[in-house]
């Protein structure tokens, strides 16, 4: 089963459909199919390194970030399906051309991990898909929904194989890249995540910064009261790649607040919903420390949020941690 087959078939399934969501999925795989190909042969095309520039977020550009945001942008906006774009890369929306635009709005992080480039580690792109009301007096207004609104999330994870991780509500679904064919093939079908792990996830160099909860919790992982054996801790720093280990092994990835980042460092629209969508649809939960993830209003397109995400078991477990230390303030 190729995604294509997948996605028509999803499509025969609401015959009110007309085919543009269908026509936006195939821009955004042709865009990872590019991206993958350009990581592949990055050390012999000179594409490694940086390019120079820093994004809006103050962080140094690789070749490669600008190269895959290039290429996202044209793809997206080629489609005629799209009507506004939000990319990390981007300080501001990009409003495609009135006559280009289509209903939905696309945000995405163009090449989430690009620090792990030179060093051959799993990084991948981050996407989520809304529906606007009206593309052809589309404001940003349109972008600043919350996550729960989305009508499809996934990340493409370039790393040993070619990985596309996709839910448009119904399930979350794994194709793998066939480069023979030149075809993502379903290889993971209707993913579910254990309801608890035996992993967590996290980077415990930011530790004497964090607030008592996530303290806790970590403590009790490698320390557990219970007789349980302790967690075991697995951390890459690629979120695509982290997120992917944990939705198919279990367990928990928390990119929490601290003293030095209160919001954290994951920002909003384009990593903390699009994972957190994923992880809902395959059974798990997503929490901010306050709130579930995807009940989230942003009121900038680069806002960040601290993000505790993964089976449905070891989130409840630090959400009861939040809720004691607010019981006790």
């Amino acid at each position: 089963m190729t995604i294509t087959r997948y996605v028509l078939n999803e499509q025969t399934k609401h015959p009110e459909s007309r085919g543009d969501f269908t026509i936006l999925l195939s821009h955004i795989v042709l865009g990872c199919k590019y991206v993958c190909s350009a990581v592949n042969k990055a050390g012999l095309a000179k594409l490694l390194g940086l390019a120079g520039e820093t994004n809006v977020q103050g962080e140094e550009q690789k070749k490669l970030d600008v190269l895959s945001n290039e290429v996202f942008v044209n793809a997206l906006t080629s489609s005629g399906r799209t009507c506004i774009l939000v990319s990390e890369e981007d300080e501001e929306a990009t409003f495609v051309e009135p006559a280009l635009r289509g209903k939905y709005c696309v945000v995405f992080d163009p090449l989430d991990g690009s620090s792990n480039i030179d060093c051959g580690v799993s990084i991948g792109t981050i996407f989520g898909i809304y529906m606007v009301k009206d593309f052809k007096n589309v404001t940003l207004d349109e972008v600043l929904q919350p996550g729960k609104n989305m009508v499809a999330a996934g990340y493409c994870m370039y790393g040993s194989s070619c990985t596309l991780v996709l839910s448009a509500g119904s399930g979350v679904n794994g194709f793998t890249l066939d480069p023979s064919l030149g075809e993502y093939i379903l290889t993971h079908p209707d993913i579910k995540i254990p309801k608890k792990g035996k992993i967590y996830s996290v980077n415990e160099g930011n530790a004497k910064n964090w607030d008592g909860p996530t303290t806790k919790f970590v403590e009790k992982c490698k320390f557990p009261t219970d007789g349980s054996s302790p967690k075991s801790l697995r951390y890459i720093g690629s979120m695509v790649a982290d997120v992917h280990r944990t939705l198919l092994y279990g367990g928990i990835f928390m990119y929490p607040g601290d003293k030095k980042s209160p919001d954290g460092k994951l920002r909003v629209l384009y990593e903390v919903f699009p994972m957190s969508f994923l992880m809902e649809q395959a059974g798990g939960q997503a929490f901010t420390g306050k709130e579930r993830a995807l009940d989230l209003i942003p009121k900038k397109i680069h806002e960040r949020s601290p993000v505790f995400l993964g089976s449905y078991d070891d989130v409840e477990d630090i959400k009861a941690l939040y809720a004691a230390a607010a019981k006790d303030a």
